[in-house]
């Protein structure tokens, strides 16, 4: 049963070993059908910016599959095929196929994401498109092996630094070696970014240029459009114009309505009145939250894993937040409950631990995928 095997998986590693990934798709690639695929690398954006597009093409009429991760309540969120996630049936059918193609040792040895990669690929193997997002890195990542048509590069940022890089040079070089053959840059926080990835492409004769060259006056008002229709912040537009861009790029025509159904859930996603649920973990989340909300004011229902720049996190989000309430994840990489909290009076705020949620209270979850699941499963049920 796939659910019991990938248990046997440990998420997470002190070392990856990027070896792993290539040599074993290389035993087992003419076994595989690979449909056109579009990667997506970054820090932040990827899953709203593959479901926007991967929506729009199947609302075409092509078969399309989008591979993201991690989940925040249910595995086949990961594997999204023309509409819907993937049913049991499905994976388990894949699961075994993929065991047939593998050696015993193989199939131990690849990791929880390694193995769901080739997984989702053979779902996949009837579609036209696939879109496929990096895990936490770009040239080294599992999803870097496959040959792609396109690379779609969203805001790259501070995340992960132990695996890609102490600095945004060093970052922004792992993600965007990743790129095949052509490449299409969403809005950067850093000009660096910019300018490795043009550095990148004349290096390696690479297509390169910005989603902004892509698109004219009838693409804004299909934006505005589709913006208004989904309610999305301003960060959410930013990827919306990405995927718009790499519509283009297909040469596949779109209307307004084709995104109407597109917007992925746990990205600022209104779950009540009262209550905003966000996966974001990182600085650059924080910031586009922070704008997004700003003039409004909350209670942070929070916790982090020890890795995330947690103190800077929670000073970028002070000015729409009234208080910060922390909930508890049990997870062995989530910060101590006393540091934390710590940190959280050294920026100014109160600080207690979420038991309930008032309704006269206005609530932004925010925190990671572990957060969003601990929150949905154990205290909102609406």
């Amino acid at each position: 049963m796939l659910e019991t095997f990938l248990n046997n998986k440990p998420l997470y590693y002190d070392e990856i070993d990027y070896t792993r990934m290539p040599r074993i798709y290389e035993k087992i690639k003419t076994s595989l059908r690979l449909p056109k695929i579009i990667h997506i690398i970054g820090t932040n954006g990827k899953g709203t910016t593959g479901r926007f597009l991967a929506a729009a093409l199947v609302s075409q009429g092509f078969d399309v599959g989008h591979y993201t991760s991690p989940h925040i309540l249910e595995f086949n969120e990961r594997i999204w095929k023309n509409g819907e996630n993937v049913s049991n049936a499905v994976l388990e059918a894949a699961h075994e196929e993929l065991l047939r193609l593998l050696s015993e040792a193989d199939a131990t040895a690849l990791s929880y994401f390694e193995y769901t990669t080739l997984l989702a690929m053979l779902v996949f193997s009837e579609c036209d498109y696939v879109v496929l997002e990096a895990g936490l890195g770009g040239e080294y990542d599992a999803t870097a092996v496959f040959d792609n048509i396109l690379t779609l590069v969203t805001p790259i940022d501070f995340d992960h630094e132990a695996f890609l890089g102490s600095n945004i040079d060093e970052i922004a070089t792992t993600k965007l070696n990743a790129v095949k053959f052509a490449a299409i840059l969403g809005v950067q926080k850093h000009p660096e970014v910019v300018k490795i990835a043009n550095e990148i492409a004349e290096e390696r004769s690479l297509r390169l240029a910005s989603f902004k060259e892509y698109l004219d006056a009838a693409d804004a008002v299909k934006i505005a459009q589709i913006s208004e229709e989904l309610a999305l912040a301003q960060y959410l537009q930013n990827n919306l114009k990405l995927a718009i861009a790499a519509l283009k790029f297909l040469g596949v025509a779109y209307e307004a309505e084709d995104l109407f159904s597109a917007k992925l859930f746990g990205r600022l996603s209104r779950l009540s009145e009262n209550i905003l649920l966000d996966v974001g973990h990182n600085t650059l989340a924080a910031s586009s939250i922070s704008k997004s909300l700003e003039g409004e004011k909350y209670t942070l229902v929070y916790n982090s894993y020890k890795d995330k720049n947690y103190a800077e996190i929670l000073r970028i989000l002070t000015p729409v937040i009234e208080s910060v309430e922390l909930i508890g994840v049990n997870e062995e990489r989530i910060e101590d409950a006393g540091v934390l909290k710590a940190a959280v009076e050294a920026a100014g705020l109160e600080c207690s631990d979420f038991t309930i949620i008032d309704e006269k209270k206005s609530y932004l979850v925010f925190g990671s995928f572990s957060v969003a699941e601990t929150f949905l499963r154990e205290y909102y049920h609406g």
